[in-house]
Order: C-alpha cells, then structure tokens, then sequence
C-alpha cells in the first residue's frame, strides 16, 4: 500500500515536471518558428539550429526527470560508433510509447534530434504544425494510386516535391526515425498477422524505402535499435512513476552504401516488384536477427 502510494506521488510530480518542461522548451521554439518565416536562407538556417537547440535542452531536462523519479537500470550498447555530425536513418522494434522517451534519452546529445517524416497536411494542424516546420520536420507527399491512375502526368511529382523539402539537410546533420512495425506490438496484433518473429511485428518495407528515397543521397548510416523491457513491456504511468527497473538497449549501425550499393535498394523500389521483394526480404532478415537478440537477452513478459 505505502509503495503504490509512493508511486502515484512520483508519477504525478514527474508528470507535472513533464508539463512544465514541455510548456518552457516550445515557448522559444514557436517564437523562433514566427521568426523563420522570413525567407532569408541563411536566418532559416539559424533559426533552425536554435530550435534544435531547445528541443535538444527540453529533452536534457526530461532526462534528469528521468534520473530522479525512477531508479531504473540502463545497459546500452554500440552508442561509440555516433556522431553528432552524422546524417542518420534509426528504426527499431515499437511495444510502448515508452518507446519514444527511450530513444531520446539513449540519442540525446549523440546524435542529431530525432525528427519523423510527417505527411504534408499536418503542417496545418495549429500551433504544432508551426512547431515542427520549425523544428525541420520532412512533410511528405503522397498521391494514393487512385488518384495517380486518375492523373498519370502527377507520377513521381510526390517523390519530387518531398526531395525538394529535405534539400535542407544536405547542409544540417539530421536524424530520420522509423517504427518499421508500424504500430505498437500486441499479443492479439501478433496473432492477427500470425507474425513469425515471436517478439516482433511484420517490418513494413515502404517507410524506410519512401525514406530513403527521398534522402538516400543524404543519409550516410543505419541505426538499427533494439529494446528489450526485460520485467515487461511498461506504459507511460509506469515509466514516470518508476516502476521500471530494466532496460536494455542494442544499437547496430552500418552504412547505408551498403544497402545502395549490394542492390538491395534502388530508387526503383517502388515500380519494379523485384527490388521490393528483394527489400523486404532484407528487411525480414534483420528482424530475424532482432528476434534472435531478444531471444538471447531472455526478453520474458514479466509483470512489473
């Protein structure tokens, strides 16, 4: 009883600490999204690397949160091999929204702030839409195949549009994260797909190929990372409140001219079947290779 109450108390100032940073860290970066709306290119480019700043300092702060309110256990692995400097690809196994406070706290300061391609429209959502332009969030294009088969002359021009938007970071390290899965893992979403992997989900091929796509050139390395929640898979009442005692964290990294090079990939991924076919089953082999280093590091579901 004395134990979950202390939890509950930890839980709710560190969820108050959560809030309070969050409030802190945008207010400088909405104001710097205002600024970077005059199109002079290199203020943008200044603009952007303050904002980067802020989102790198809010999660310095929520990594001390971190520290205080949970005596959580860290093993990680394969963070030498990182450079801030780098232009990086991350995937990596999804189980948890935890998941996402993982990977910053793991990447924070190691590499560039972790940014997702988001689809073009959420640029209008209000005042996080602003947020993320500023924050140089790729917004990506896609036409459905209906739509193309009603304007053939538009085939390729998403591809085209969203190149454009990432020339950015030709100049700007960045780091392009992906849930290859696609979605968090559940025993019944497991069962539905009758997935192989016996901790994962099926890796879903078109996000990274869209990704690297329209960034191949630019990205220089793969970051494949592995989490294992050794006590079972915790929700984000769980982490805050410091319930959480393990968490192991694998990372791999390799270059992504290997994957161009071997023709795994090609930019003809997504209208020759053969190079999809060939993507995926690469794709499957790292998660087999995943699965096996889940199997070894005894990733048992166990309640916290």
């Amino acid at each position: 009883m004395v134990k979950a109450l202390l939890h509950h108390i930890v839980g709710t100032i560190s969820v108050i600490c959560y809030f309070l940073n969050t409030v802190i860290w945008s207010t400088p970066i909405f104001i710097l999204a205002v600024f970077k709306l005059i199109p002079i290119a290199p203020w943008r480019r200044f603009t952007s690397y303050l904002a980067d700043a802020c989102a790198t300092a809010w999660i310095g702060v929520n990594n001390i949160n971190q520290r205080i309110s949970g005596r959580t256990n860290w093993t990680v692995n394969g963070l030498e091999k990182l450079t801030r400097d780098g232009w990086y690809l991350v995937i990596a196994n999804h189980q948890s929204w935890v998941d996402i406070l993982v990977l910053q706290r793991v990447f924070n300061r190691k590499i560039p702030f972790l940014k997702f391609f988001l689809k073009k429209e959420l640029i209008y959502v209000p005042i996080l839409g602003l947020a993320w332009w500023a924050l140089d969030f790729p917004f990506m294009r896609r036409y459905s195949k209906s739509f193309l088969a009603k304007n053939p002359h538009l085939k390729g021009k998403d591809m085209e549009t969203t190149r454009k938007a990432c020339e950015k970071f030709r100049n700007k390290p960045v780091s392009i994260m992906n849930f290859v899965e696609g979605t968090r893992y559940t025993q019944a979403k497991h069962d539905k797909q009758n997935s192989p992997f016996a901790h994962l989900l099926k890796p879903k091929a078109g996000g990274v190929a869209f990704v690297l796509s329209a960034m191949g050139d630019n990205l220089h390395k793969l970051i494949d990372v592995t989490i294992d929640y050794p006590n079972g898979v915790p929700s984000f009442w769980d982490f805050v409140s410091g319930k959480v005692r393990n968490i192991r964290v694998n990372i791999n990294v390799m270059p992504i001219k290997e994957i161009m090079e071997n023709g795994i990939f090609n930019e003809n991924y997504f209208d020759d079947p053969e190079v999809r076919a060939r993507f995926q089953t690469w794709l499957n082999e790292r998660w087999h290779a995943k699965d096996q280093l889940l199997d070894s590091l005894n990733a048992t579901q166990k309640p916290l």
